[in-house]
């Protein structure tokens, strides 16, 4: 049985305990660590001369997720602070940051080199046909990816969720500096235009140059100009220069109100078709791009037509937003975006499909090309899905991590913020 304590004891005690808090706080603030969360018992004792309800306080702890873990984190942190140094910390940040956003696409890089390995495919002069099919629908397959990910709303601090862009007071001045998704877009293309012209005759290096040889060629300078295109339509500074027929030296005595020369609303978001003309393109000659054999044409003519739906369902978005601009810096989130990514995930992974000895190995098993093309929506379908529900629980976990706590932030994920060198 525990022993009963007096009412001149347990004011001694939490006087006692009290002395012992103050000197405590003297060595950490109260707004600095996470042990000031016990102060309000000590004064409880003082006022009531009972002891404080350390259930009630487990309870309250366990539910801030501070209970068991404060001691400890405190003097992680303590440690990390006294062992290394602010550039360092900055450096393992950069690390960080950096394999934490490439790691999915190593990820897939590492997937699609064993799917290679393990099927022995890509061999002798292979390898560049090979390698010219998983990189460009890899790259449609990631671009469909990113599609999603604008429609959820992932990019919308930067303007990229069809939404207005936020300002500089909101976003911080970086963000509010990025070009928009269309000019990183057309950069993509152009990047890919003007690399490729001059790797498409890798595989016959030296030998004449045939009809398809002169085909891939034309289809990377259509990429290299209209990326280039899309570019200069995205720049603000050639769109002033566009402007400057319009502001002679006689204009200020021109009648016309001030209000005529504001810009228009269409200005505060981009309409840029040219990357989805460009993609309609690809799609049609790919669609007609004459093959080897009958499955390998109807492969072609599979992604073809996807990349086709891609590009008139981009079209359908820019009517739907030029008939209602988005006003909010939330995502609009258009529906016809939804099915942009699927028609690019599932165009792209048949594309990677579409290469020489994938297509002969489903010759010499007898698939007929609608095997690949079945599989590739159910799998395109269960990615899209397992994206929204990823960036769903990332949601979740950002607005927990950010819940307030007593009406301040939680302080474990202030002290987190301080110790990698964020705000």
């Amino acid at each position: 049985m525990a022993q009963q304590l007096t009412s001149h004891e347990l004011l001694i005690t939490g006087r006692d305990r009290h002395e012992s808090s103050r000197t405590s706080e003297s060595v950490h603030p109260r707004g600095n660590s996470i042990s000031s969360l016990h102060d309000f018992d000590e004064d409880e004792t003082l006022a009531t001369g009972t002891p404080p309800n350390f259930e009630r306080e487990a309870r309250y702890l366990e539910k801030q997720g501070l209970r068991r873990h404060h001691a400890f984190e405190r003097l992680l942190f303590k440690v990390i602070s006294s062992k290394v140094s602010e550039r360092m910390v900055k450096c393992l940040s950069i690390v960080y940051y950096s394999i934490d956003r490439s790691i999915l696409i190593l990820g897939f890089i590492a997937l699609s080199t064993g799917i290679v390995t393990y099927g022995g495919t890509f061999r002798g002069q292979n390898v560049f046909n090979g390698l010219a099919h998983f990189i460009k629908g890899g790259i449609f397959f990631w671009y469909g990816l990113l599609v999603l990910g604008r429609y959820t709303g992932s990019f919308s601090d930067l303007g990229w969720s069809w939404n207005v862009k936020p300002s500089a007071g909101l976003v911080g001045s970086l963000k509010a500096n990025t070009p928009s998704a269309e000019f990183f877009e057309s950069f993509i293309i152009f990047f890919y235009g003007s690399t490729n012209m001059f790797l498409e005759h890798l595989a016959s290096w030296g030998g004449p140059w045939s009809a398809q040889d002169l085909e891939h060629e034309s289809i990377s300078i259509m990429f290299f100009g209209g990326g280039l295109c899309g570019m200069l339509i995205e720049s603000k500074q050639i769109r002033d220069f566009l402007n400057a027929a319009l502001f002679p030296s006689h204009a200020h005595n021109s009648p016309l109100s001030q209000d005529s020369f504001q810009q228009p609303q269409t200005y505060g978001f981009s309409m840029n078709p040219v990357p989805g003309l460009i993609i309609l393109l690809l799609g049609f000659m790919m669609s007609s791009h004459h093959q080897a054999s009958l499955v390998s044409s109807m492969v072609h003519k599979q992604w073809g037509t996807l990349f086709v739906g891609a590009a008139l369902a981009r079209g359908v978005t820019y009517i739907l937003t030029y008939i209602s601009p988005p006003t909010s810096v939330l995502p609009s989130r258009p529906p016809s975006e939804l099915i942009v990514a699927f028609c690019l995930i599932s165009g792209g992974l048949i594309f990677m499909a579409s290469n020489k000895d994938m297509v002969d190995g489903m010759e010499f098993y007898k698939l007929n090309a609608m095997f690949v093309f079945t599989v590739v929506m159910g799998l395109t379908a269960f990615l899209m899905a397992w994206e929204i529900v990823v960036l769903a629980i990332k949601g979740w976990a950002v607005k927990r991590e950010h819940k307030p706590w007593n009406g301040q932030q939680n302080p474990i994920s202030k002290t987190v913020y301080r110790a990698m060198g964020l705000p």
